[in-house]
């Protein structure tokens, strides 16, 4: 978190000065953001199916943590990003010129994050975590918060909690570090997470769901300059991702599939779409 408040420190004035000469908001048509390989996030369902027009999305990069993505939005590489609520409000704090404007992902009964051990691992409690490894998709995001979060509540202290060790893996390799015994504690969610449980041999130890129970975890971010110079996009972003949200609520699940494969297929970014 360290280096992020730096980066935005050093950065920061040098990017912010180039967002201030975007044209103006009746003239513009593109939205920069970055997005994660194989997912189809709100943003893009909203555009595909057109509650961003005439607003254009601009692909800049890839990534694979929200909080990369917000500190984007504050250098002033992007113009929107998401991330756990918890990231956003750190960079906030630090000083850093962002607004959360609405939701971008969420936890309930169905979409939820598991923190898994192999079958016939000696972890059975919160303290038997102390000294052990966990794989988490990156460090200082919604994962790292949960999981210090249960251990608060069963009693650990701040210096107990710092030696368990978070490792930072990519989701599509917390399972097989998992297995073959690099890590001793996985965090597996959706898709990732039912594939796993069906191979067999994990066991889990708690969950995000049964911490808090269903609630929004994340949300989009703008910059507060690009608000006061595009309300008009920034309020037809907003609105446009909450029309996809409905949507995709609403859509039955295949077709809502389908639509997510021609997405991923019409990018072109050689990605794969199995999380589908």
């Amino acid at each position: 978190m360290l280096l992020a408040i730096c980066c935005w420190s050093l950065l920061g004035c040098r990017n912010a000065s180039g967002s201030e000469q975007r044209p103006a908001d009746s003239e513009l048509l593109e939205l920069r953001y970055m997005a994660a390989p194989g997912f189809v996030g709100p943003l893009e369902l909203a555009e595909d199916l057109g509650y961003l027009a005439p607003l254009k999305l601009q692909y800049v990069s890839s990534t694979t943590s929200g909080p990369q993505s917000i500190q984007a939005v504050v250098t002033g590489d992007v113009d929107v990003g998401s991330a756990f609520n918890g990231a956003v409000l750190k960079l906030i704090a630090a000083g850093a010129p962002i607004r959360a404007v609405v939701g971008s992902y969420g936890v309930d009964p169905e979409i939820w994050g598991g923190y898994y051990v192999v079958q016939g691992s000696p972890i059975q409690s919160p303290r038997d975590l102390i000294g052990k490894k966990v794989a988490v998709n990156t460090v200082g995001a919604h994962q790292e918060f949960a999981l210090k979060e249960y251990l608060l509540r069963n009693g650990l202290t701040q210096d107990e909690i710092k030696q368990v060790m978070l490792v930072s893996l990519p989701p599509l390799n917390v399972e097989q570090a998992l297995r073959q015994g690099q890590v001793d504690v996985s965090v597996l969610t959706s898709i990732y997470r039912d594939v796993a449980v069906e191979r067999g041999g994990l066991r889990l130890l708690f969950s995000d769901l049964a911490l808090f129970g269903p609630f929004t975890a994340g949300t989009y971010v703008l910059r507060t300059d690009f608000i006061e110079r595009h309300p008009k996009a920034a309020r037809r972003f907003v609105e446009g991702v909450g029309k996809a949200l409905d949507w995709s609520r609403d859509t039955p699940r295949e077709q809502a599939q389908q639509r997510f494969s021609e997405i991923i297929a019409r990018r072109k970014r050689n990605e794969n779409a199995a999380l589908v």
